[in-house]
């Protein structure tokens, strides 16, 4: 179980966010951004993570996104990357310049009802359930293009999340087969890859990579 962050040191931020920019180009001739997952970040300690460097930050809580962007929403980009409940699409669209888990009919629904919410410029990713794991969140990929169609903001690319794995390298297929699907639809953005498999998610061609606890600790 992943504990809350505390007493975050912005040196030791710094010396990771460093390393791990490192290490993405040294797979990848075009590094993916690096997006800071907040979810176990307390909103005090928010300026920490700026003076360590960190620009991008994504909350996985539409209620924690709120309070977080009400308090220090210039610091940083926000972006949600949590699961999307359609009810919550109101309290999320204006605070982020992107949402990573657009993934049922009620959150397009809503997405057009409060698209008026919207930050210029905003907008989505459509999860794919590549590996189409019974329970898990996202689209079957044979649904994608109908949500691409619906979508009442620009869907700016795909994000997804493999199974779960001891090992990074088992990751690698799914990432493929996300990279593939958004060739085939012309999309650039792709979200994959956290603190477990980055590296494998630059090498298939993340744009975005979302990082917890290796920035912290």
């Amino acid at each position: 179980m992943v504990e809350l962050i505390t007493n975050p040191d912005a040196e030791v931020i710094a010396a990771n966010l460093k390393r791990i920019e490192g290490e993405l180009r040294a797979v990848s001739t075009t590094p993916p951004r690096i997006l800071a997952a907040t979810k176990y970040v307390a909103g005090e300690h928010l300026p920490i993570l700026y003076e360590g460097g960190l620009r991008l930050v994504g909350e996985n809580r539409a209620q924690d996104l709120e309070s977080k962007a009400a308090a220090h929403g210039e610091l940083f980009e926000w972006h949600f990357i949590g699961q999307l409940q359609s009810r919550r699409v109101r309290t999320i669209l204006p605070h982020v310049s992107l949402i990573h888990s657009v993934a049922s009919e009620s959150a397009l629904r809503e997405l057009e009802r409060h698209r008026d919410l919207a930050r210029p410029g905003a907008g989505v990713l459509i999860e794919v359930n590549v590996s189409e794991e019974e329970g898990k969140a996202g689209v079957a990929p044979a649904d994608l293009a109908r949500y691409i169609e619906r979508s009442p903001l620009p869907v700016q690319g795909l994000m997804t999340m493999p199974p779960l794995a001891g090992a990074a390298e088992a990751s690698r297929p799914w990432f493929a087969a996300l990279r593939e699907l958004a060739a085939r639809h012309e999309l650039g953005q792709l979200s994959m890859g956290t603190s477990q498999d980055y590296l494998v998610a630059a090498e298939e061609g993340a744009t975005i990579v979302r990082i917890g606890t290796s920035l912290y600790h």
